[in-house]
């Protein structure tokens, strides 16, 4: 028999360690995209852009793969990454896409964007993005059960926007960028097939399961290969018992 292990018990605790898991010195970037210091200089008519306000501490490795997933499913001409403090953060961004330090509510005008918040009383169409220019997603990992950070950290501060969900349930972030590049473009949600919870196994008698919404291409999630192969490699639980050292130091 399959030992299940609970995401509230064990995933979860690879979340907060992904969020005190810095990458410099992990990954090799060289950064190809100037960072946007102007918050004006924003090309406007060439089709929205989808933008990924920044509300973690730290550029975790969980959190880089799902930015990363994200500028290969709309390209990096499309995506913008805002609240953007850190120097070390915007060039590590800079790869994947427009870098801001600004937040969204200080580059575009609230009648201009969507916001995709869980909590939104109604359903993202097509039809919203008529005259609008960006998409707003919260660069947030997901929580178990939910804190509603979306609406608190983002919502709240845009009142005037166009707030939207794309269903009853929390999306990583990628795939939240999926479904609203697929609406932006046309397509329906009643016709984008949604999978609740995804099995990730470790081993011959262990898995991990995910009580999130995936967004099926081909049959199958979307969700970055590298996360897969990360929650399956040995390298996750090194980066544990780094950050329980570390931890232990502190006190």
């Amino acid at each position: 028999m399959w030992l299940k292990t609970s995401l509230a018990k064990t995933t979860e605790t690879f979340f907060n360690s992904f969020q005190k898991i810095g990458l410099r010195g992990t990954f090799n970037l060289r950064p190809r995209r100037s960072v946007l210091s102007d918050s004006k200089n924003i090309i406007r008519g060439k089709g929205v852009f989808f933008v990924i306000e920044h509300l973690e501490p730290k550029i975790s490795k969980w959190l880089y793969m799902e930015y990363e997933h994200s500028s290969r499913i709309v390209g990096r001409d499309r995506l913008i990454f805002t609240n953007i403090k850190r120097s070390e953060d915007a060039e590590i961004l800079s790869d994947l896409g427009f870098v801001k330090s600004e937040s969204f509510v200080e580059i575009f005008d609230p009648e201009e964007i969507i916001i995709l918040d869980p909590k939104a009383s109604r359903e993202l169409k097509p039809e919203d993005f008529i005259n609008k220019n960006a998409v707003i997603i919260g660069g947030i990992l997901g929580d178990h059960p939910p804190r509603g950070r979306t609406q608190k950290l983002i919502t709240a501060r845009a009142p005037k926007a166009l707030s939207r969900n794309i269903g009853n349930g929390q999306f990583s972030i990628d795939g939240a960028i999926y479904v609203a590049k697929l609406v932006s473009e046309g397509v329906r949600l009643k016709d984008i097939p949604i999978k609740r919870g995804l099995h990730i196994r470790l081993g011959e008698k262990a898995e991990i399961f995910m009580p999130y919404l995936y967004p099926l291409r081909d049959g199958k999630p979307v969700i970055s290969e590298k996360i897969i192969k990360y929650l399956t490699s040995d390298e996750i639980v090194e980066d544990e018992e780094k950050i329980l050292r570390e931890e232990a130091n502190e006190e």
